[in-house]
């Protein structure tokens, strides 16, 4: 059996991650034979949300409840989870690669001694089992084998696309209530204060976005830039020293610091391509990368490159554009 962690959101929804990281398990089950996939989710969910695991193919649903996991706590998630595990008979323990996902697979790999592999991106054969996963940011790759159970590793945002299963599993709700040892419990979150608006929504779900870099020069040097955006209906992400300047706010950046995106067109424009960008961008389907530096590793590494002044370049796209909509 494989058994995921989802984590929820604070609308009660399972996270595009996880969901993710659901599909990842439902090719390990075709792979294996068609092994049942169960889930983890931390607190009692609604219905909305165990149709949902449902129809991803989650046979079915363990909802660990009680005081101990009112509050996020990564020992105490990882001992529910583990409690699950033993009960359940798991021999593959999966979540999604988020911050709390590698954290909770961290414990759990600590506390059964096994190697724990995060941020997974493709899985080859079963005996030995080995992934592929990301490293160095995502600038390279390592292929690890697992071969002791269970097998323990997290799924790399994007990795694979979410989609609901071909036939919906049964999605049966069991509730959980694991004991915590309070040893388990003395770092866990106490307060939560009001986060500032999410304003990097449409950026992580946009089909093209346009980049921006240090070449744009300036603070004042984005106009062509965000017309282009405007022209493309796509949002403007930036590299890391254009908000360290203070050119453009930080929810626009993209990079391991920030949003890591994945559109079908991704156009970065001034942009060297630093390994902590590149983490950000990589799993886009094509770049176009505009740029004077012919040897930038954004240019070396991008589908096409056009080689020049952004401040050039960019308003005569756009003046094409423009002509070609009779605008």
């Amino acid at each position: 059996m494989i058994l995921v962690l989802v984590e929820v959101s604070p609308a009660g929804e399972a996270v595009e991650t996880s969901r993710e990281a659901v599909t990842f398990a439902r090719d390990l089950s075709a792979a294996g034979g068609g092994v049942p996939i169960d889930a983890v989710v931390v607190g009692e969910p609604d219905d909305a949300l165990v149709k949902t695991l449902a129809t991803y193919g989650v046979r079915r649903i363990h909802a660990l409840t009680g005081a101990a996991y009112d509050a996020y706590s990564g020992a105490a998630w990882a001992a529910g989870l583990m409690a699950v595990r033993e009960k359940a008979g798991s021999v593959v323990v999966m979540a999604a690669g988020t911050s709390r996902g590698n954290e909770v697979l961290a414990h759990v790999g600590a506390r059964t001694g096994l190697p724990m592999a995060a941020n997974a991106i493709s899985f080859h054969g079963l005996s030995p089992f080995t992934v592929t996963r990301q490293v160095v940011g995502g600038a390279a790759l390592e292929e690890m084998q697992l071969a002791q159970r269970p097998a323990i590793f997290s799924v790399a945002g994007h990795a694979v696309e979410a989609k609901p299963a071909d036939a919906p599993a049964d999605g049966e709700l069991v509730l959980e209530t694991p004991e915590v040892a309070d040893a388990d419990l003395v770092a866990r979150v106490v307060s939560t204060d009001e986060p500032e608006p999410d304003l990097s929504g449409a950026l992580k779900s946009a089909r093209v976005v346009v980049g921006a870099g240090r070449g744009a020069g300036s603070a004042d040097g984005f106009d062509d830039l965000l017309e282009l955006a405007d022209l493309l209906e796509a949002p403007l992400g930036v590299s890391r020293v254009v908000t360290s300047l203070g050119w453009r706010p930080h929810h626009e950046q993209v990079g391991q610091t920030g949003s890591r995106i994945s559109p079908d067109l991704y156009i970065p424009c001034g942009i060297s391509g630093a390994i902590q960008h590149w983490a950000g961008c990589s799993s886009a389907k094509a770049i176009l990368a505009i740029n004077n530096d012919p040897d930038a590793p954004m240019v070396t590494k991008a589908t096409h490159a056009v080689i020049g002044d952004l401040h050039e370049i960019i308003p005569a796209i756009n003046a094409e554009i423009r002509r070609r909509r009779g605008a």
